[in-house]
């Protein structure tokens, strides 16, 4: 049958929801949604339409095909599946938006949409264009985070020391909007071919530093199972890959995917971890949750990256509520991140300040396992920084003052016979038992500031008291 989402609208939904819930026990994923499902017991999954009463079977609404099939990708189509409607002039933004950074949201998720209110709805801005996309910042970037600069061959970035950023896929189940690569994602020019794919592979095997590869794009968990198990395949071939991680928004958008086939075919890949990320306790729906057991289950370890967005998350109670929330299903909360510098995303981005009371907030105030750590990563290609409050007040030789998640001042005693030593990377000559046998990586930054007997400084390059030093020793003056 040929599902059209005007087929769907229902204005009783969540009365009708409210009376199964009697039996069912459950609460329903949207009250005010075409489509309505009250999820609980398989048994009790049950849809209702408006119109000639025909029914999605619970087949169709689960299965992660239909939905890829039946994606949103128009304002027609999403006026119709929801019955949120806008004015002409408005929609002429839209459409403008939509040209620029393409549409696509999965009836799922769409349907997750409270329809009063919806402009406030934290799932709608993230999934529904806004015309502020097209305001573009003089300091905002195509590519903020250099990744492409970082590229020693297509679709592998190479930023830091032991691993690497390993784009498989351009497609998405849903185009988030506060998305950092905006600029590749569902276009037809940068879909990886397969000779990409073994390129890319090529690479990580023949550098033999590399432990680490995160497997990302798009979503990986877009393409085929068979062509996903064969990429996971190959790289386990690699004697020096010691782990594989999956970046992916499939339990967020589309829980459906995970499927039982697709957990088999991870788990055969241990050890595989993968990174979702959820922004909002409401995407945690009875379904998400399901997908997470699956995946825990399996034995594959499940963080979270969630992206710091104004009007969204960026409020203290939201953000402990969906850490906690998250941890109860297995999810460990791993980074919160500053909204990037992308093109498009300055009406997403809150100040850094915003980011460390939300910290201030989180830690001491609940369990370290749901406190994330917040980082910036750095406009320009510098990497993930770290960034906290500060519960160092002051320390001198023998004595460190701090404070604690309440404000409470305490000291430390620094220990009277410590014997100091530093780390020059000569294990051999170490008194320390670690049995390394591997060859050391040379230190870099402010690491290699702190074990190294010769370098007292780091200069950044063109500064401007060396240049002027170079040229008074050229000259054979010396200036004071």
């Amino acid at each position: 049958m040929t599902l059209l989402f005007g087929e769907f609208r229902l204005s009783r939904s969540y009365k009708i929801a409210k009376e199964l819930r009697g039996n069912c026990g459950e609460r329903s994923e949207g009250k005010d949604m075409v489509v309505k499902k009250v999820e609980s017991l398989v048994s009790c999954q049950i849809y209702a339409v408006k119109g000639e009463e025909e029914n999605i079977a619970d087949y169709d609404w689960e299965d992660y095909r239909w939905q890829l099939n039946n994606s949103i990708k128009s304002v027609d189509a999403f006026e119709k599946f929801t019955g949120i409607t806008f004015a002409r002039k408005e929609l002429g933004e839209l459409e403008k938006t939509i040209q620029k950074f393409p549409l696509s949201i999965t009836p799922y998720y769409a349907s997750l949409i409270k329809r009063e209110g919806y402009r406030n709805d934290p799932v709608f801005k993230q999934a529904f264009p806004n015309p502020a996309e097209l305001k573009i910042s003089q300091y905002e970037m195509k590519d903020p985070l250099h990744e492409d600069k970082d590229s020693p061959t297509k679709g592998i970035t190479h930023r830091y020391p032991d691993r690497v950023l390993f784009l498989v896929s351009n497609c998405c189940a849903m185009y988030c909007r506060h998305c950092t690569r905006k600029r590749k994602v569902g276009d037809p020019e940068y879909i990886p071919s397969r000779e990409q794919i073994l390129a890319g592979i090529y690479y990580i095997r023949k550098n033999p530093q590399i432990r680490d590869v995160l497997l990302s794009g798009g979503d990986p968990l877009m393409l085929p199972d068979d062509y996903l198990d064969w990429i996971l395949t190959e790289l386990n071939r690699i004697k020096h890959v010691q782990v594989v991680r999956i970046g992916s928004r499939m339990p967020v958008v589309l829980p459906f995917r995970i499927t039982e086939k697709l957990v088999h075919i991870l788990k055969k890949h241990h050890p595989i971890w993968l990174n979702t990320q959820f922004n909002h306790p409401k995407e945690l729906t009875l379904s998400a949750q399901e997908a997470l057991r699956k995946l825990a289950d399996a034995g594959i370890p499940l963080g979270n990256q969630s992206v710091l967005l104004a009007g969204v998350n960026d409020c203290p109670q939201i953000m402990k509520k969906l850490n906690q929330q998250l941890v109860q299903n297995r999810v460990r909360p791993y980074y919160l991140f500053q909204c990037d510098q992308s093109e498009g995303l300055s009406h997403f981005r809150t100040p850094i300040g915003k980011g460390i009371e939300i910290m201030e907030s989180l830690v001491g105030h609940t369990s370290g396992l749901a406190v994330p750590k917040y980082v910036v990563d750095a406009p320009g290609g510098g990497g993930k920084i770290p960034v906290m409050p500060n519960y160092i007040v002051s320390w001198s030789t023998n004595k460190v003052v701090l404070r604690n998640y309440e404000g409470v001042l305490t000291t430390c005693k620094e220990p009277d016979n410590y014997k100091p030593h530093s780390c020059d990377k000569n294990c051999v000559k170490c008194g320390l038992q670690h049995n390394l046998n591997e060859e050391n990586q040379p230190a870099e930054g402010v690491a290699k500031l702190l074990i190294s007997a010769d370098e007292i400084s780091m200069i950044p390059n063109g500064n401007i008291r060396m240049k002027r030093r170079e040229k008074s020793h050229i000259g054979g003056v010396l200036n004071a």
